[in-house]
């Protein structure tokens, strides 16, 4: 294909690998079925990255990007913190699609690699640290908040997990109300 490199960036490559680990994890990265899926030949690849590690590691800091503070940004931004934590519970929910797969939710699976492990602890840290930020706002003392921002993201952790695993689970309207309930309740 011709000029292919120049359509293509390497974001979109790093976004083709963590819909890549989504469906399986850091196993599934692989440049050839990576270019087929993105109608390109892996000349294309080698425009961007010397190797496949090269491109987990893209991958993995796209991910922190998108899902740590970056992506909290907007959220952080919000003044009242009822209004911040539903807003967050609600898109979190809602973003949780039955049997869709969770590029947190596979990393687990490589939680040992020394990469997936950073990524993971620096999306968790962001996460916790505005939802513990969030609970102290609302008026729990830091100690109560840290804790009530842990039951919080661990049960939407929870919620991903069930989506993935039970085609049965509930409208994502109806959880993120039921969350909503739940973790704003003193």
């Amino acid at each position: 294909m011709a000029n292919e490199s120049a359509r293509l960036s390497a974001q979109d490559w790093a976004r083709a690998a963590l819909k890549a680990i989504a469906r399986g994890g850091l196993t599934s990265v692989a440049v050839e079925p990576l270019a087929r899926t993105l109608g390109v030949t892996k000349g294309s690849f080698y425009a961007h990255y010397r190797n496949r590690d090269e491109l987990i590691t893209a991958a993995l800091d796209e991910w922190v990007r998108s899902h740590g503070d970056d992506g909290l940004a907007a959220f952080a931004a919000i003044a009242d913190p009822a209004q911040r934590l539903r807003e967050l519970l609600t898109v979190v929910v809602h973003a949780v699609q039955p049997l869709a797969p969770s590029v947190h939710l596979s990393l687990l699976g490589d939680r040992n690699d020394p990469r997936v492990a950073d990524a993971v602890r620096g999306v968790n840290r962001a996460r916790l640290d505005l939802l513990a930020r969030t609970y102290g706002e609302l008026g729990l003392p830091p100690d109560r908040a840290a804790s009530r921002a842990r039951v919080a993201y661990a049960a939407i952790l929870g919620l991903m997990q069930l989506a993935q695993t039970d085609p049965d689970a509930p409208p994502a309207a109806l959880l993120a109300d039921e969350a909503t309930a739940a973790f704003l309740s003193p």
